[in-house]
């Protein structure tokens, strides 16, 4: 391959002539130092070039060479419980090699090629293969069995397989193709650019539960779906984030860090590996892959994470796991690709973002899904997508908040006023939506409730009229409104207080399953009925507000997971003290 010589610098741009063999997208190797980079753009032989490392001291004359392949990582076992950078190098290992401060130009392998894993064959000698067929697997954690693949395009007669001990690197089965024999070992390689391809998608029917009152119950997401969070700075998209990622019923969690400030990745770091996953017993690091882009890295590799992060998800994905990515922020993805706009000097679209803007963001939306996998044993596998966006001030009429929302189906909004008031997490119910709320409150009434759709259309239809009887409220005072009304804002408050708000940090409330979740509204709205009923025979509301059964009522969500008998119980007691009160008074008092 020809050799380019720089002409200019510009910040992450290079830009090289006598690249006319260079093809867009290759990955380049820049200067001596061999830093990586990745070809943007082509016009006649200049090649401009985003550099995924600090640019400082590099000048004219500097030699590039291309590599001939795109920007490309490494798919086997060993990826879960690691720790990458945005271009796929693990973190110990750059550590290991160029201590605590990393140099440029160090290269490590994605995978370790010494450890070895026990490979256990599933195909003899024989048998015909194809791509996305599983030939045998790998224990890669305590929880996570790692299926090894026939790579796409590959198809043909098994010739030999071996069992036991290999490194990743080490041939482990031959396939005689048209072409000659081929052989496999443990890795695959993918350009992070382009999805890896499936049979067909699926419609989602099943949510992601994640065990957040507000999502699961009135703005769910379907497993395979696409969601974003967007919210000012201090909000709580990284906390909400956070939350997913440790309780939300994926197999698989791929946490993005994306220009994030580096404390907040320290502070994944520290936690993860410590929570128990409540579904397997072991830590949540056993099934795991965290890359870290933070704010103080090169801008270019954060575009570079999230194909990174995306592409790990589809592989794990193809294996017919759940796995659920969580990018946090794609907003300073998007500041990345307007600076490498601006300095490519392209015109600027809104505000400043490339007019491709949009484009991107989809391409990288429509790579979630529910899919039927390639492979003849029927997998079916979910992708699915959360992203956060950070926009200025939290006015979410920005392009980036935009080019998401055309592209999502569920909009989680964050509310600054709702998370000053401490209420968290800070969704705001009458801002927020999801579009696949038709098909989950079907999931919801077959699996846990047939009532549950009912339940919830009952408590928003409440949320709503409390927001237009507080306009009321403000300009001639709550006396004025009639006890019904005044009831409605008492029971608005207890689902805003009691159901809607979470505590993350709370030992119980922090995770809250299906049932529980129900039980809690069901309560709610049961006092809601029986009040009613009272205030209909005559009870002043201040009697009904004086039960001792309501503060039980505001303490429900602390009830752990495995006494949930005693939300039946509460519901007795509070119907019965309402019954109390109208026998008692009823229509005497009125």
């Amino acid at each position: 391959m020809k050799v380019g010589r720089i002409i200019k610098v510009s910040g992450p741009l290079v830009v090289a002539e006598g690249m006319e063999d260079a093809n867009v997208y290759d990955v380049v190797e820049v200067s001596k130092s061999k830093l990586i980079g990745e070809i943007i753009e082509m016009r006649g032989d200049r090649a401009s070039i985003q550099v995924y490392e600090e640019t400082t001291g590099i000048g004219p004359g500097d030699e590039v060479r291309s590599t001939g392949s795109p920007l490309s990582i490494e798919l086997g076992p060993g990826m879960l419980e690691q720790m990458f950078d945005g271009i796929q190098r693990p973190l110990e290992a750059l550590q290991a090699k160029a201590g605590d401060f990393l140099l440029r130009g160090v290269s490590v392998h994605s995978l370790n090629r010494e450890k070895k894993w026990d490979f256990v064959p599933c195909v003899k000698v024989g048998d015909e293969v194809s791509q996305g067929d599983v030939i045998g697997t790998v224990k890669e954690t305590t929880v996570v069995t790692h299926k090894i693949m026939v790579p796409p395009t590959v198809k043909g007669k098994v010739v030999e397989i071996l069992s036991g001990e290999h490194t990743v690197d080490e041939v482990i089965c031959k396939i005689e193709t048209e072409k000659g024999i081929k052989e496999l070992n443990m890795i695959q390689k993918w350009p992070v650019r382009r999805g890896r391809p499936y049979l067909r998608k699926l419609d989602p029917v099943r949510p992601l539960i994640t065990g957040q009152r507000i999502i699961d119950t009135f703005f769910p997401v379907a497993k395979g779906g696409a969601a974003a969070i967007p919210g000012p700075f201090g909000s709580g998209k990284t906390v909400v984030q956070h939350q997913l990622a440790k309780w939300a019923d994926a197999e698989i969690v791929v946490y993005v860090g994306c220009g994030e400030r580096g404390n907040e990745m320290t502070d994944v770091l520290m936690e993860f590996p410590e929570i128990v996953d409540p579904k397997t017993g072991q830590s949540l690091m056993k099934r795991t892959v965290l890359i870290a882009n933070t704010s103080n890295m090169p801008v270019a590799a954060r575009e570079a994470s999230i194909y990174t992060g995306i592409t790990i998800g589809e592989y794990f994905r193809d294996m017919g796991y759940s796995v659920a990515l969580m990018a946090d922020s794609t907003s300073r993805w998007a500041e990345a690709l307007r600076e490498m706009s601006g300095r490519l000097e392209e015109m600027p679209g809104d505000e400043g973002y490339p007019a491709y803007l949009a484009s991107r963001v989809a391409d990288f939306y429509e790579r979630a899904g529910f899919v039927k996998c390639l492979g003849n044993d029927d997998r079916q596998g979910a992708l699915t997508v959360i992203g956060a966006v950070s926009p200025p001030g939290g006015d979410i009429s920005e392009p980036v908040s935009q080019a998401t929302l055309r592209i999502v189906k569920v909009f989680w909004g964050l509310d600054y006023a709702l998370s000053y008031r401490r209420h968290f997490p800070a969704i705001n119910w009458l801002n927020s939506y999801s579009l696949y709320q038709d098909k989950m409150d079907k999931y919801m009434d077959e699996n846990i409730d047939k009532s549950f759709s009912k339940h919830r259309i009952s408590a928003m239809a409440l949320l709503q009229e409390e927001a237009n009887l507080q306009e009321v409220v403000r300009l001639v005072g709550r006396d004025s409104l009639s006890e019904v009304d005044q009831l409605k804002l008492e029971v608005s408050k207890s689902l805003r207080e009691d159901f809607l708000q979470q505590n993350a940090f709370h030992e119980i409330d922090t995770y809250c399953s299906l049932p529980k979740q129900f039980k809690i509204l069901k309560l709610i709205l049961g006092f809601y009925d029986e009040a009613k009923k009272a205030l209909n025979n005559g009870v002043y509301l201040n009697e009904i507000l004086k039960i001792s059964s309501r503060e039980s009522i505001a303490r429900s969500k602390n009830i752990s997971e495995n006494e949930l008998e005693k939300f039946d119980s509460l519901f007795d007691q509070m119907k019965k003290e309402i019954e109390n009160l109208i026998s008692e008074g009823g229509n005497s008092n009125a």
